[in-house]
């Protein structure tokens, strides 16, 4: 089946627990879970806005074991976007993004023209073992944006989708999660004027 030109496909990636699921569900469907359940692959969609006109925002959610690399390599092959998810609490799962950064490099050519979060989860823990400061600085030398989030207190979870939409350069592409601008947003469209959450 051929793609469509308005689908917008985001891949996340992260190890094992790191809330990668979290973070798309709380996204998506506004809800979070305690439990840990092991994921294969699961795909959402969200209706956004892009150039003027209505698109599909797929979020291909992967597993956080290496054990489909075939899978691994057509996520990447057919994303246009990427969400790169550790935990604040394990320096390892962090670690653990450096053979997909490369991967998505090796794949995608010249990544500074795709969008790609690093994104620091958990940031509500008390058991951290990284700050923000090293997630930036890995950030600044992959060149790709950095955010903290806590699925498990919806912090900054509506913003990371956003952010990672205004990264987009080929094209405008914004949410639209409930056909209304929040009045803190209508303020960053007069200031930014390029993408907005409606």
């Amino acid at each position: 089946m051929p793609e469509q030109s308005n689908d917008y496909r985001v891949v996340v990636f992260g190890a094992a627990g790191v809330g990668k699921s979290s973070l798309v569900l709380r996204f998506v469907r506004g809800t979070f879970r305690d439990t840990y359940i092991p994921t294969v692959e699961d795909t959402y969609r969200q209706v956004i806005s892009c150039d003027k006109s209505i698109c599909t925002l797929h979020i291909t959610d992967t597993t956080g074991s290496h054990q489909f690399p075939a899978m691994q390599r057509l996520s990447i092959s057919k994303g246009h976007a990427f969400i790169l998810v550790y935990s604040v609490t394990s320096r390892q799962s962090l670690q653990d993004l450096q053979p997909i950064f490369e991967q998505i490099c090796q794949i995608k050519g010249d990544v500074r023209k795709i969008p790609i979060m690093l994104v620091g989860n958990k940031s509500d823990e008390a058991q951290r073992e990284l700050d923000a400061g090293e997630g930036r600085a890995l950030a600044s030398r992959w060149r790709c944006a950095f955010m903290e989030t806590s699925a498990k207190m919806n912090y900054n979870v509506q913003e990371l989708f956003q952010e990672l939409l205004n990264l987009e350069q080929r094209r405008t592409v914004s949410l639209q999660v409930d056909g209304k601008k929040c009045k803190q947003q209508k303020k960053k469209d007069k200031l930014q004027g390029k993408c907005s959450v409606m």
